[in-house]
Formats: structure tokens, C-alpha cells, sequence
């Protein structure tokens, strides 16, 4: 009962803390948080690869909605949507000991989209360039909510470390219920969206919506601001760029990727066909996207079968894959007679060609030499041709490969053989 009178208590002057002044409402949300420069070493955070490990995440969040009215009760006790299923999403964990106690998932942006953008306008995001990636997921076990942010720091920082470091990552984007809004505002520095908040959200078993975003460009001066001066167990800006966490677990990856698919057909089936019902109910485009994204011979006999009468235009047709990377290179050329040299990044391979973003425009037309990073140990000397630069961004540049040589012709091999990012060690010694 005096849980019951406390939880009205709060319903009831939520309304009222909302109309405070930022600083107050932030000085409030941070006595909630403790930066914890060395946690238990009983605490791991990972992606989740396992089909165990997928499956306590699923359950967790389950449990976790149903809690808070987001979902009804589903018979296989898990949430795993069809967003779970895509290569381009990267659900994280938390793990104290042989228990999963918090999940996240980064939803990036795809051919099938992500949840939020079904009700919220996002083009302005778009327009300014990077890749988008929905917030989505989070969940944590009930016996550590209370727990003074002891599990949810660490997975925020393990969170935002994932997504500028391995998820290639500028736009972080997320539709929360708006009692939680405040939390994002005040603590992360997400701004609201101009559109009002949504009044009944599908995805959600109808709960109302507000949608916000986080530069990640300009992150950091944000924090720097909102945290000067604060102890170190409050400053989170201390917390996300000067402290390392040893209990952090990297993907082990040969090459500079920046997705991290796990969904290898046997774990498609078995969450999405076997225990859910999260492809019983997709619409034909989505069906057929799905079908172009995973394009891949052994992943037809688990995906729901295309009707026969669809109409194929839905089905994206290309001549050379395309795959999201982040490895540094540079090209030279000979300008007026002077060698030039401009680094890049290349962000989109391909075996005809690569885009790339360059620190100043390179001059269109030019021939000449790339030297590129593909991995650790994995280096591509090329001729290549600048084609064009970016219709709005004039750092963004599209490269026509002329001559390739044998390191990449195995890198992007891989790229398309391989299922997961695990598998790429035994995708290239088969190319």
C-alpha cells in the first residue's frame, strides 16, 4: 500500500518538476547517478553473440514492458522484433556474474528503417549528415534498478563508446514515454524534437511517445559544459573520456567493420520463427526487404517465403554489394606537377569502388594512388579515379577503383561471404 501511495505521489508531481528550471531538474536527476571509475569485476559488458545470451536479453526486456505496460505478456516470455533480427542492429549486455541484468539495443538506420521513424520526422537528422541510430531496448533487471545507476552508467558509457567507436555512429536518436524524457535531457543532453510528442505508440503497446536526439559530434562539449566543476562520481564527462572500464569486452574483429551481425540462420529461426511470432506479422515491402538485406542462399529456408504475385520492385537489385566500414587511407596524385596527398576515411566499400569522407575536397577527375587500412594487419594499394564529390557535403567523396589489387579483392570477398563478423578469418582464407 505505501508503495502504491508513493508511485501516485509521484505520477501526481511529475507535472510540476517538468516546469522547473533546467539546473534544478538536473541537480535532482544527478543525485541518482554514481560514476563508479572501477566497478565489480562481476560486471561484463559485451554484445550479445550467443543464442544464450540473446535470449536472456530478450527475456529481460520482455519482463521488463510488460512491467511498465509497454507490451502484454507474450507466451515464449521474450521481446525480439523483427529490428533484432537485422545486421545493421547490435543488442548489448550487462552481465554480474552468470546473470544478464541489462540490455540495450542500437537500432542503426537500413533499408527497413527503425521503429521510431514510422511517427517522427527525422529528416532534419538526415540532413546533416552521419549515420542515424535509434536508442532502443533498454532494460534492467528488477533487483538492480534501484542500485544508484551501478549497472546503467556503465552501460551508458559501454553504449556510447559502441557508438563512436565501432557503430560508425553521429546521430543517436531515441522515443521514449515522457516521464523518462527528463532523465535523457538532463543527464545525456538529448534534445526534444520540434513535432509533439506522440499520443499512442504502436511499438509500444500504445504508450504516448516523445522523440529526442543526441549530436554525438557535438556531445562532448555538451557534457563538458553540464559537467564542469561536478566530483568525479557525478561528472560524466570525466566518466566517458577519461575513464577506461577493463570490463568491457571488444568484438575481436579482423577488419574495420562497423556493424557487428550475429544472426546467423539457425539463431533467425530459432527467435523469430520458433519462439516468436515476429515475422508472422510483416507487411510484404517488409518481407521483401528482408529478403534483399539477407541475400545470402542459407538464409532463404528460414525467412517467410515471398508470394509469387509480389511485385518485384521492392526487391533491391545490385551489382556490387555495398558494406559499412571505417578505414583510414589517403591518395596521391599530382597536381600542376606538385604530389598531393589528402587522407580519408572510407565509410562504404564495394569491389568496383569506395566512398569516402576526406578532411578537405578532393579534386574531381584526378587519378592516382590510394593506400588504405582495412584491418590491423590488412593494407589495399589501388588506382583509382575521383568521380564526384557529394551533392551537399563536399567531403564526401565517391572513388572509382581502376586497379585493385589482391588484399582488397579478399577484403570485400569476406565482407560478402561471411554471415557475422565472427566468420571473417574463414571467409578470406576460402576467397
Amino acid at each position: 500500500m505505501k508503495k502504491h501511495l508513493q508511485r501516485l505521489a509521484r505520477v501526481a508531481l511529475r507535472p510540476l518538476f517538468e516546469r522547473l528550471p533546467a539546473r534544478w531538474r538536473f541537480a535532482a536527476y544527478s543525485r541518482a547517478i554514481r560514476c563508479d571509475d572501477n566497478p565489480s569485476p562481476k560486471i561484463v559488458l559485451k554484445l550479445a553473440e550467443t543464442r544464450e545470451e540473446l535470449e536472456a536479453c530478450f527475456r529481460l526486456l520482455h519482463d521488463a514492458y510488460v512491467d511498465a505496460g509497454f507490451m502484454k505478456p507474450d507466451p515464449s516470455e521474450m521481446r525480439a522484433t523483427v529490428y533484432h533480427a537485422l545486421p545493421t542492429t547490435s543488442t548489448l549486455l550487462c552481465r554480474y556474474g552468470g546473470r544478464v541484468v541489462g540490455t540495450i539495443s542500437l537500432v542503426r538506420e537500413s533499408a527497413m528503417g527503425f521503429p521510431m521513424q514510422r511517427v517522427f520526422d527525422l529528416a532534419d537528422i538526415r540532413e546533416s549528415g552521419g549515420q542515424i541510430a535509434e536508442v532502443s531496448a533498454l532494460a534492467i533487471d528488477r533487483k538492480f534498478r534501484s542500485a544508484s545507476g551501478r549497472i546503467l552508467m556503465p552501460m551508458l558509457k559501454f553504449m556510447y563508446e559502441y557508438a563512436t567507436k565501432q557503430f560508425d555512429t553521429r546521430h543517436l536518436v531515441i522515443a521514449v514515454n515522457p516521464r523518462h524524457i527528463g532523465f535523457y535531457e538532463a543527464i545525456l543532453c538529448f534534445k526534444r524534437l520540434k513535432q509533439k510528442p506522440v499520443a499512442h505508440y504502436d511499438f509500444v503497446n500504445g504508450a504516448p511517445a516523445v522523440g529526442a536526439h543526441l549530436d554525438l559530434d557535438a556531445a562532448l562539449t555538451r557534457f563538458e559544459r553540464r559537467y564542469s566543476g561536478l566530483p568525479p562520481q557525478k561528472n560524466l564527462f570525466r566518466y566517458f573520456t577519461e575513464i577506461t572500464l577493463k570490463n568491457i569486452i571488444w568484438p575481436s574483429k579482423r577488419f574495420y567493420t562497423t556493424t557487428d551481425p550475429v544472426m546467423v540462420p539457425a539463431l533467425i529461426d530459432y527467435f523469430f520463427n520458433q519462439k516468436t511470432q515476429a515475422f508472422a506479422n510483416l507487411k510484404l515491402r517488409e518481407l521483401m526487404l528482408l529478403h534483399s538485406i539477407y541475400d545470402l542462399p542459407e538464409y532463404k529456408s528460414v525467412l517467410p517465403p515471398v508470394p509469387d504475385d509480389a511485385p518485384r520492385s521492392e526487391m533491391r537489385r545490385r551489382t556490387h554489394r555495398r558494406f559499412s566500414v571505417v578505414c583510414p587511407g589517403e591518395f596521391s596524385t599530382r597536381l600542376f606537377g606538385i604530389r598531393r596527398t589528402f587522407p580519408f576515411t572510407v565509410f562504404e566499400a564495394s569491389a568496383s569502388g569506395f566512398r569516402a569522407r576526406a578532411q578537405t575536397p578532393l579534386p574531381v577527375g584526378a587519378t592516382g594512388t590510394v593506400i588504405i587500412e582495412m584491418g590491423a594487419n590488412d593494407w589495399s594499394v589501388m588506382m583509382v579515379t575521383v568521380l564526384r564529390l557529394g551533392s551537399q557535403d563536399k567531403h564526401i567523396v565517391l572513388m572509382r577503383i581502376d586497379e585493385d589489387d589482391l588484399g582488397w579483392r579478399k577484403f570485400v570477398a569476406a565482407l560478402g561471404k561471411a554471415r557475422t563478423f565472427g566468420e571473417m578469418d574463414d571467409a578470406t582464407r576460402f576467397v
